[in-house]
């Protein structure tokens, strides 16, 4: 309690510039637990080792499967999304250019919640150093103002009056912009390794697609087909031209 006394005293002594740092810092720590619990506790890095799971079913041909198993996997596994939407772009025999568009589609988009308002701790974090040195700044040139005019039995209170805002408006910022700044590395980094690990294992998925399943056009004949007299189409065809 004594050293929640001391921050509110201090807090009132550093004049109407804290009640802006204050502000930052309710935005900080609304993004640093927002941030935290989303890439720490509701993402893992496991996206690459989720994807074996498709293996199977893409090498053999069971492209339904994947399908079904994507499905049920899609509303936790970032994986699962890419998977469905480059097993549904096979099913369709789109090819590897439709297969590594629908997935990009998927990536681009979990690669943008991943990174979602984390940029904006060091926006607080700069924001509050520079309010704190603007409430110093103010402190001190109310300080100065007030000692000419004053009298000299009043001066020395008037400056420690001034000096005592200006310091506590500097303290305050660096308190709210430090770990800001901390949070802000740390929460990139994270959601870069969450990225790596999402992409690498799309990649894998996509190399499984795009090597069993071929695009329409570029798909030979395999077998010619018949017609009611023995005769194969292309035999017609032939003695037609």
């Amino acid at each position: 309690m004594e050293v929640l006394s001391k921050v509110a005293a201090a807090f009132q002594h550093g004049g109407e510039w804290m009640w802006a740092i204050l502000f930052m810092e309710a935005i900080s720590l609304a993004i640093i637990l927002e941030r935290t619990f989303t890439l720490f506790f509701n993402r893992k890095a496991t996206q690459k080792q989720i994807a074996q799971v498709f293996e199977k079913d893409i090498r053999r041909g069971d492209i339904e499967a994947v399908i079904v198993q994507a499905k049920k996997l899609e509303s936790n596994e970032p994986i699962a999304r890419a998977a469905l939407a480059g097993a549904q772009a096979a099913q369709n025999l789109g090819g590897q250019n439709e297969i590594q568009a629908k997935m990009d589609e998927v990536l681009l988009e979990e690669n943008a919640i991943l990174e979602r308002r984390t940029g904006f701790l060091a926006m607080t974090g700069n924001v509050a150093t520079l309010m704190g040195l603007l409430g110093t700044i103010v402190g001190m040139i109310k300080s100065f103002a007030s000692v000419a005019q004053a009298n000299p039995m009043e001066k020395a209170a008037l400056v420690s009056q001034g000096i005592s805002e200006a310091m506590n408006c500097t303290a305050f910022g660096l308190i709210v912009a430090i770990p800001a700044l901390v949070m802000y590395a740390i929460l990139q980094n994270r959601a870069n390794i969450l990225a790596e690990d999402l992409n690498q294992g799309s990649l894998k998925i996509f190399n499984w697609l795009s090597y069993s399943y071929e695009s329409v056009p570029s798909r030979p004949v395999r077998n010619a087909t018949t017609n009611t007299k023995g005769r194969s189409k292309t035999d017609v065809d032939a003695s037609v031209n």
